[in-house]
């Protein structure tokens, strides 16, 4: 029930100088628009509501926060209310229905937890990925508190677009976990509707073509030599030794090698298969260097370190340093990997050779190290433009 106290005509200084109550919320009603009201917290905050009875129900339905709506706006919002319940629809029942829908951070959980964890060897990846873009304001929109029927193709491009500032390949992966999550709610049928992300241009990725060249190597290995962490110097040369992925070569174990048949059996790949990799004698120099040294002595893990997994996470320092001394600071510590790749590729072994030494599932993915390789290329131009020359009888 109002009465005249607590009525009286919104404008912006009036509803501005309503006084906060001590506890609980205080309600002041619009003298224009029939229950429209503000209502005022003991935080401070202040919301336009509107106060009907709906199937003898006294109902309050929540418009909107003043600091985001003018009182025109509100009032507005009010009248179309009123309409639709002149008409026999009730606005809270859709009010509690979306209060009562999963929300995107809701439903990231229920796909990592099922989906993701169990069948991804990066899910890790996702989970930092949610993190770190999905779940703060940063980026636009904080679209883990949202809830999916909000979501909209506008709001996604907006995160898209802000992470697309810094890190477009990221923005990409990022993209494609929001549309995996939407799949797995229509899959589950949390969703209806067309995935939002449908809508949206992913940014252009160039292939990574970059490998230590002939005329780059001799400096890496000097470098190397000079490299005071030799943990970290002897991962680095594993690594492009043996091509293997660089989780797989950072958590490489002493149970993981038979020095009988000189071999490297790596029980979980990221394509979720075994590998076996021959270790050839560089390697095994880098090994019986790692069991010389003190530190590695009492360690499971081939590169021991002092962080909670026990072995070398990421020589990101040591491997700066090496870079800025042997003039390479562009090469990233995967292109050991396209390195070992590339110069396969260089020395005649076909792309089925190659894939299985990179454990590859697809060859498409194997021919990337093919088309790096331009020796041959220039071989082949120099003996068919010399054919050219000597049927031309020139020099």
């Amino acid at each position: 029930m109002t009465n005249s106290i607590n009525r009286i005509n919104f404008t912006k200084a009036s509803i501005e100088n309503l006084p906060i109550p001590e506890s609980g919320w205080k309600y002041y009603y619009d003298t224009k628009v029939p229950g429209l009201a503000v209502g005022v917290g003991a935080s401070g905050v202040k919301t336009f509501v509107l106060y009907k009875k709906i199937n003898r129900r006294p109902e309050r339905i929540k418009i909107g926060r003043v600091t985001d709506l003018t009182v025109d706006e509100a009032r507005t919002k009010a009248i179309e209310h009123n309409g639709k319940v002149a008409l026999g629809s009730n606005p809270a029942d859709k009010k509690r229905q979306q209060r009562a829908e999963i929300t995107f951070g809701e439903m990231f959980q229920l796909y990592y937890e099922q989906h993701s964890k169990p069948h991804k060897k990066t899910h890790k990846e996702d989970l930092a990925k949610f993190h770190r873009y999905l779940s703060d304001r940063k980026y636009g929109i904080n679209l883990a508190k949202r809830r999916l029927s909000e979501i909209s193709l506008g709001e996604i491009k907006v995160v898209f677009n802000k992470i697309s500032e810094e890190h477009p390949i990221t923005a990409n992966r990022v993209l494609a976990l929001i549309s995996s999550v939407f799949s797995e709610a229509v899959r589950a049928e949390l969703f209806v509707g067309l995935n939002p992300c449908r809508g949206v241009r992913r940014n252009k990725e160039n292939k990574r073509s970059r490998f230590l060249t002939r005329e780059e190597l001799p400096n890496l290995f000097s470098a190397l030599e000079e490299c005071k962490n030799p943990v970290a110097r002897d991962y680095i040369k594993m690594s492009l030794i043996t091509g293997a992925r660089r989780s797989n070569v950072l958590a490489m174990r002493w149970d993981q090698i038979n020095f009988v048949r000189n071999e490297w059996l790596i029980p979980d790949t990221k394509n979720g298969e075994p590998q076996t990799i021959p270790l050839l004698p560089q390697a095994l120099e880098v090994l019986k260097t790692r069991r010389s040294d003190p530190t590695a002595i009492s360690s499971e893990f081939v590169f021991p370190g002092t962080g909670a997994k026990g072995h070398l996470v990421e020589p990101k320092r040591a491997w700066s340093t090496i870079r800025k001394r042997a003039g390479i600071e562009d090469v990233r510590l995967h292109d050991l990997r396209r390195t070992f790749g590339a110069w396969m590729a260089g020395s005649g072994a076909n792309l089925s050779v190659i894939g299985k030494s990179l454990n590859h599932k697809s060859l498409d993915t194997t021919k990337t190290y093919d088309r790096l390789w331009i020796d041959p290329v220039r071989e082949a131009m120099e003996k068919a433009v010399g054919s050219i020359f000597t049927a031309a009888g020139s020099t």
